[in-house]
């Protein structure tokens, strides 16, 4: 169908486009990543916009999606573009800023970003405290815990997926009202535990698995950013341990003093 320098094809969808030249010496694919790349950058294609489909691009330039494929994969190598699945291509936003402060609060942040907060509840029990979740709550290792693993996006977008314990006789029906408010903020102000801090906070990094690139809509490769946080109460009792992981190249941690 084509050959490695994108020369005209036979194909009814490589008909003439004035987007492009057959024939200059510059591959099609390359031609077209920079038309697209000159639309972000000129402001026709605005941070956060959705990019035609491919089908509509293919029919624009007047190519085969195969040669389409290539100019948008460079693009997404380049950081200009991110596909989602089941949602389609976008122009990538700048990296959403975090601050990691005493009292961080998820939706007042993206809130402040000028972004629409999201959040759901993905999953819930009562579990055994591990040795690591047991020092990290000051409580013996088995004592039951709840376990609430929850995605959050902004813009629809999604931003991390965190997983939080509590101790479970202090936090019992925390999972169903978070569930029914989408915020750990508000299901904690219902339990009266709404005034807590930031004890400490522990960040590394490492390749998303399977489960994370599935929830984040990520690519294979693709690095998360492992955040492990203890907020305790105003007598500084843990209350709560959290271990989210956040899209490395969607988010900006920021700690401050």
């Amino acid at each position: 169908m084509t050959d490695a320098d994108d020369t005209p094809m036979t194909s009814a969808e490589e008909t003439p486009s004035s987007d492009v030249a057959r024939r200059s010496g510059v591959a099609l694919w390359k031609q077209i990543a920079e038309r697209i790349e000159a639309d972000i950058a000129e402001g026709r294609l605005k941070p956060g916009a959705r990019l035609p489909t491919e089908a509509e691009l293919a029919e624009r330039f007047g190519v085969n999606r195969h040669t389409l494929r290539r100019a948008l994969a460079t693009l997404t190598d380049q950081g200009f573009i991110e596909a989602t699945p089941g949602r389609g291509t976008f122009v990538k936003e700048p990296p959403l800023r975090y601050p990691i402060t005493p009292r961080t609060r998820f939706s007042e942040i993206v809130s402040g970003e000028g972004r629409a907060p999201g959040g759901r509840v993905i999953g819930s029990r009562i579990e055994a405290a591990t040795a690591d979740i047991a020092a990290a709550l000051k409580v013996p290792t088995g004592t039951e815990v709840l376990r609430l693993d929850m995605l959050r996006e902004a813009d629809n977008v999604p931003l991390t997926v965190g997983t939080h314990w509590y101790i479970a006789d202090r936090c019992r029906d925390l999972d169903f009202i978070a569930a029914a408010t989408g915020s750990v903020t508000r299901a904690l102000e219902a339990l009266g535990l709404g005034d807590y801090r930031r004890l400490e906070t522990r960040i590394t990094a490492r390749l998303a698995d399977e489960e994370e690139r599935d929830l984040l809509a990520l690519a294979p490769g693709r690095t998360v950013m492992v955040v492990e946080s203890i907020n305790g109460d105003p007598k500084r009792q843990p209350i709560q341990f959290t271990r989210a992981r956040f899209s490395a190249d969607r988010v900006q941690l920021v700690v401050k003093n």
